[in-house]
């Protein structure tokens, strides 16, 4: 047994994530380096710099802290996996960024000071990833989610403004009818299908194991983080119709009344198909293949507060002490 003193940390820090803050935050960085001894990496810039770092340190590591927003934690949770030591270490998330969706399933409070806590004295659990194409992450989109998030990379609006500036390519964006061909699905009624096909003139298909996007937005309400399936939503509707239901979509109300399937595995087929993962705009084409990842890596969080979002919301987690 050890306790969190003898684990190697390292955090690895977006310098340029919430509007590049971060080097102003000198309380914070101070409280990362007491609280968490180890190393602080706040050098790479890029993503590709992100995750190389990542995949430097991880054979020596044996807690990985992402500090920034969901891009970050994307970039951070490729690097473990390309270092193909995903299954020995735990993934821990301190937010700083603009977009904390990943944190809030795992129960971990906005305000990084409160969510160091968890880092080191949380609970200790397993959940599933996905993999779309050759990236590592916990939710994802195909249309005009993922559109608007490339229209806010087009500018230089950061921030929630940056996003809301961007949504107005909702009101112009073009429905296209797409196939998906399912693995191991589930429809809303509970019938169970190996393989799974079926059309869909959507405007937007949400793919997840964790259950929120960008700004708290409830946008997966019934995706679990360790049920060993991808929650797939389609939003069957015209622009102006989803621009007046925002408020509801946002809360997650109207997605429990649309087309709805659990799958292991999916292929979405189109002409050009917008794509995002984790709040990253990864491009146009014309298929996209998204699996799962079963139980891919123990995160820190908090086990009461992400009850909700887990299956095994009764069996006792992993104590720190233990890992």
């Amino acid at each position: 047994m050890e306790n969190s003193s003898d684990r190697k940390i390292v955090c690895l820090i977006n310098p340029l994530a919430a509007n590049k803050r971060w080097k102003r935050r000198r309380k914070l960085r101070a409280e990362l380096v007491k609280k968490l001894p180890g190393s602080c990496l706040d050098t790479p810039r890029t993503k590709a710099e992100t995750v190389e770092m990542t995949r430097s340190i991880c054979p020596s590591a044996d807690l990985v802290v992402a500090v920034g927003g969901d891009g970050t934690i994307a970039d951070v949770l490729q690097g473990i996996f390309e270092s193909g030591r995903q299954d020995r270490m735990v993934f821990g998330v301190i937010p700083f960024g603009s977009g904390n969706a990943f944190r809030k399933s795992l129960g971990i409070p906005r305000n990084p000071f409160k969510a160091i806590k968890y880092i080191l004295q949380g609970d200790i659990f397993p959940i599933d990833l996905l993999r779309i194409e050759d990236r590592v992450a916990a939710f994802a989109s195909v249309g005009s989610t993922a559109a608007v998030t490339g229209e806010k990379l087009r500018h230089s609006v950061p921030g929630l403004f940056g996003h809301l500036l961007a949504a107005r390519k909702l009101l112009f964006y073009r429905r296209k009818k797409n196939i998906l061909e399912m693995r191991g699905a589930v429809d809303q009624e509970g019938r169970q299908y190996e393989h799974l096909t079926l059309t869909s003139n959507c405007l937007d298909c949400v793919i997840g194991n964790s259950n929120y996007f960008g700004y708290s937005w409830l946008v997966a309400p019934q995706a679990k983080l360790d049920d060993g399936y991808l929650d797939i939503i389609l939003f069957e509707m015209p622009p102006l119709i989803y621009i007046f239901l925002f408020p509801f979509i946002y809360f997650g109300w109207v997605q429990r009344k649309l087309r709805h399937f659990k799958a292991r595995e999916v292929v979405i087929k189109g002409k050009a198909l917008e794509v995002q993962y984790n709040g990253e705009y990864l491009g146009s084409m014309d298929s996209v293949h998204i699996r799962l990842l079963p139980a891919a890596i123990r995160v820190a969080g908090n086990r009461k507060r992400a009850d909700r979002f887990l299956v095994n919301r009764g069996d006792r987690s992993e104590n720190q002490t233990r890992a």
